[in-house]
């Protein structure tokens, strides 16, 4: 016994040290990771806030900061200050980008269709040709964005368009107007307003082909992390799974508490017009995944833009604004 104990007690010691040393790097395993917003917290950031909530991103090696955007908040140009890792994106956006020098590169596409639609007023509004004569809200941003596009397919003029203010009231008091929105909150906004259940048009079933809610990072970002980026789309593309056919409620609660103006009620009409449009789940992600970005659709986004001269095809080179790497052999399927 007295020849075993100083064994014993080595043995000991060595496994007490090897531990105290391990125990510094096992709490510094998790990295930084700040990803950025397009707005408010809300049910289209959902699957992000499953992610944090669930700690997908925590059991991927990854400390996830998830950063509100807003109105005033210029996500692209913080992005290329290095003031985010990545951020939620849109693909006419990121093109556009190049023009200007911005390596900023889409990674994955949590949505398959853009939740932008058309809303109008029951009988007044029932298909796009009705646009015709209407009075339309629409954005600043959208001139330069899905409007050029609406003008040419219904034979539509700008005389016809009024700013939108994110208000809903300058609707509600017209019936000969149309307004831009989201699926998943004007409608909504409309309902309990004005009390009747407008008509939504959804761009994307229309022929609107962008992804959005977009994964972008800048090149740099690939080049010097890819493998935090990797896990930070398969942990946010599992999340969306989750939120989506799993209880969300732990990523509704993130999402009250960064954005305490949503509602319990709106973040679950939104929830179910993600998941009965198919916006997540629907299109290639039925197929290919949760997440997909195919080589097909951005082509065809890119060649809209150009053809309504909304990009310069000398100024930018497509292959260079997005990457199928992180999202083609993913498989989180629905």
């Amino acid at each position: 016994v007295p020849r075993a104990f100083p064994r014993a007690l080595a043995l000991f010691l060595a496994l007490t040290l090897a531990l105290t040393f391990a125990a510094p790097r096992l709490a510094a395993a998790a990295e930084p990771f700040v990803f950025l917003t397009n707005w408010y917290a809300e049910a289209e950031h959902g699957g992000f806030y499953q992610a944090l909530a669930a700690g997908l991103y925590r059991k991927a090696g990854l400390d996830v900061t998830i950063r509100m955007g807003g109105p005033q908040v210029n996500g692209l140009q913080l992005l290329a200050a290095g003031q985010a890792d990545c951020l939620m994106g849109y693909d006419v956006q990121i093109i556009k980008a190049h023009e200007r020098g911005i390596r900023a590169v889409t990674v994955a596409a949590a949505f398959q269709k853009d939740p932008l639609a058309m809303i109008g007023h029951p009988g007044a509004f029932e298909r796009m040709d009705d646009l015709r004569g209407k009075t339309i809200l629409i954005s600043g941003d959208a001139h330069t964005n899905y409007w050029p596009w609406m003008r040419s397919t219904w034979g539509l003029k700008d005389e016809q368009l009024r700013p939108y203010t994110f208000n809903v009231q300058p609707f509600l008091a017209d019936r000969n107007t149309v307004q831009q929105g989201y699926v998943t909150s004007e409608p909504y906004a409309i309902q309990k307003q004005g009390g009747f259940e407008p008509t939504v048009q959804l761009l994307a079933d229309h022929g609107w082909p962008p992804y959005a809610m977009t994964v972008v990072c800048m090149q740099d970002t690939l080049a010097r992390k890819p493998a935090q980026v990797a896990a930070f789309v398969r942990a946010s593309m599992q999340g969306w799974k989750d939120y989506l056919e799993g209880d969300p409620k732990a990523a509704d609660a993130a999402i009250r508490k960064d954005n305490p103006a949503m509602s319990d009620a709106l973040l679950a009409y939104g929830r179910r017009q993600i998941v009965e449009r198919g916006m997540v789940l629907g299109g290639d992600a039925a197929l290919l995944g949760i997440g997909i970005v195919t080589d097909a659709r951005m082509r065809k986004t890119y060649d809209l833009l150009v053809a309504l001269g909304l990009v310069d095809p000398a100024k930018v080179d497509l292959a260079r604004t997005y990457t199928t790497r992180f999202v083609k052999d993913l498989k989180i399927m629905p």
